[in-house]
């Protein structure tokens, strides 16, 4: 009788458990249904609004094991451990769930990302190294650069931050980095450099702990020091997590990550990309101004090459003078041409660029002169009310970082009335000024909308519109990319489009030409 009791029990205790485990799962796998995931950004935006742990050994929660699902990985996390502990370091690399939520994004998601920014870490990591083995700081945090612009000097964050260790202005002028009309040290990949391990030692001095000092980098020491005393005073990050601004909470692990798949990336196969970037440069001081055309004329050299090597430029234009000079950094091979033909650099056209040897006379206008790209033809558009630089890079099919580059605009700041300059391909020179005209033409005036609708349905035929048919892979933004003056917001009003994440192989979609 015992026996057919203990049985019975254990046969309850078993069924329970099995129904336990498969209300989990199913809980979980209706989660992940539920989960889609479009683009890098969009996850961790989700991850980080849905993650707020406790304790770091109570990071096993939803949003976690939603990305352990999408990205498998063979590795256990007795690998990770091990290979995070074999990185000689004395920033402490913790691992837990959200930590390997981002090792997986960047081996799985960021495959290219990664690749390239490892045909750049053989430029830029040397620069690195030096500044941080002068300072006596640990050289991980080189890699810091990597999740603040993905090694790019020109990039230009939605807040104003700036250059390849994302300064803010103001932060960027007390270390020490010039930044006016012509120039933008924050964009430097040396002297920029310099300055952020600069500041990470003095956020080290105060803090005494890494963690805390990459978390002040990301989001300032005050809101560090508030996050601090909310919690009562304690000094690590995994115990102020839940009280740091949303994007801090994913910085450090994401540093952590970045840490782990630059010393990995053998590992999975990366095969680093080569970049235009030269191996062996040097300096020259110029000590008068100078434009890179007078430079890339008489060196025979092409004119990114000189902007991709001196980003720091703004304006194409070296503002040098009697009383403070500037570097110019080329390939070793060039600037030994460039000591030779030195006078003839300075005399090439030199009154065309610079009347009276000066520099012009209004910095902020339009009229300065200004080397197109090859291949490129500048065109003009004048701002009306309600657009947007991100609206206008759209309408003209070009980056926003390269549009606030051209116009010297700052926090995507623009105002009505102002004429910038675009620089758009040669063979689509006309398309894109029709563009212009017509957006120029346009009213934003919500009252006069009706009319407009109305009066285009009046005007428009169907030769005014073309089909396009979706590809897979495609995105809005892609497709727009095909047709110029035509961005995604008119691509989504055209074919009332809700949800632009749900594109379908095979789907249809109206584009208005303009021709």
């Amino acid at each position: 009788m015992k026996n057919i009791i203990s049985l019975i029990l254990i046969t309850l205790v078993t069924f329970s458990m099995f129904s336990q485990t498969e209300n989990r799962e199913e809980k979980l796998e209706l989660q992940i249904n539920d989960y889609s995931i479009e683009d890098d950004t969009l996850l961790i935006h989700k991850i980080d609004n849905q993650l707020i742990p406790e304790y770091p050994s109570d990071f096993v929660v939803d949003s976690i094991l939603k990305v352990a699902e999408f990205f498998p990985e063979q590795l256990k996390d007795i690998d990770y451990i091990s290979r995070l502990k074999a990185i000689n370091t004395p920033i402490e690399l913790t691992f837990n769930d959200l930590v390997k939520s981002h090792i997986q994004l960047y081996s799985q998601r960021r495959k290219e990302q990664v690749e390239r920014m490892l045909g750049l870490a053989d430029y830029y990591f040397p620069i690195f190294e030096e500044a941080l083995d002068a300072k006596n700081l640990p050289f991980e945090l080189k890699y810091l650069p990597i999740i603040e612009s993905a090694l790019n000097p020109r990039a230009l964050s939605r807040a104003g931050a700036s250059g390849i260790w994302q300064f803010m202005q103001s932060t960027g002028k007390l270390y020490g980095l010039e930044i006016n009309s012509y120039i933008d040290e924050r964009r430097d990949p040396v002297k920029s450099t310099y300055a952020a391990v600069k500041y990470l030692s003095d956020l080290y001095d105060i803090y005494g702990d890494w963690h805390l000092a990459i978390a002040a980098y990301n989001c300032g020491p005050g809101n560090v020091n508030k996050a601090v005393r909310r919690a009562g005073g304690k000094q690590d990050f995994w115990e102020i997590y839940p009280l740091l601004p949303r994007e801090t909470r994913a910085y450090v692990p994401a540093f952590i990550a970045a840490t782990y798949i630059m010393t990995y990336a053998k590992e999975y196969g990366f095969i680093p990309r080569l970049t235009d970037l030269p191996e062996i440069t040097d300096t020259i001081m110029v000590y008068q101004p100078l434009h890179f055309e007078q430079i890339a004329a008489i060196l025979q050299v092409n004119i990114e090459t000189i902007r991709d090597l001196n980003p720091q430029y703004r304006r194409d234009i070296i503002p040098a003078n009697e009383k403070k000079s500037y570097p110019l950094k080329l390939t070793a091979e060039q600037t030994l041409i460039f000591a030779s033909y030195e006078d003839s650099i300075y005399n090439h056209r030199r009154l065309h660029y610079f009347p009276n040897n000066r520099l012009v006379v209004n910095p902020s206008s339009t009229s300065y002169s200004v080397v197109a790209p090859d291949g490129r033809a500048a065109i003009y558009y004048t701002v009306k009310q309600g657009d947007a630089v991100g609206l206008i890079a759209d309408w003209f099919n070009v980056r926003t970082s390269d549009l606030c580059y051209w116009n010297n605009i700052s926090k995507n700041l623009i105002k009505v009335g102002q004429q910038l300059v675009i620089y758009v391909p040669k063979n689509k020179e006309e398309q894109y000024k029709r563009v212009a005209q017509e957006r120029s033409a346009k009213t934003n005036v919500s009252t006069n909308r009706t009319v407009a609708v109305q009066s285009q349905k009046q005007t428009d035929s169907d030769s005014d519109y073309e089909y396009y048919e979706v590809k897979s892979g495609d995105t809005l933004w892609s497709i727009s990319q095909k047709f110029p003056g035509v961005s995604n917001d008119d691509i989504i009003k055209l074919n009332n489009i809700t949800d632009a994440r749900k594109l379908k192989p095979g789907q249809k979609l109206k584009i208005r030409v303009i021709s």
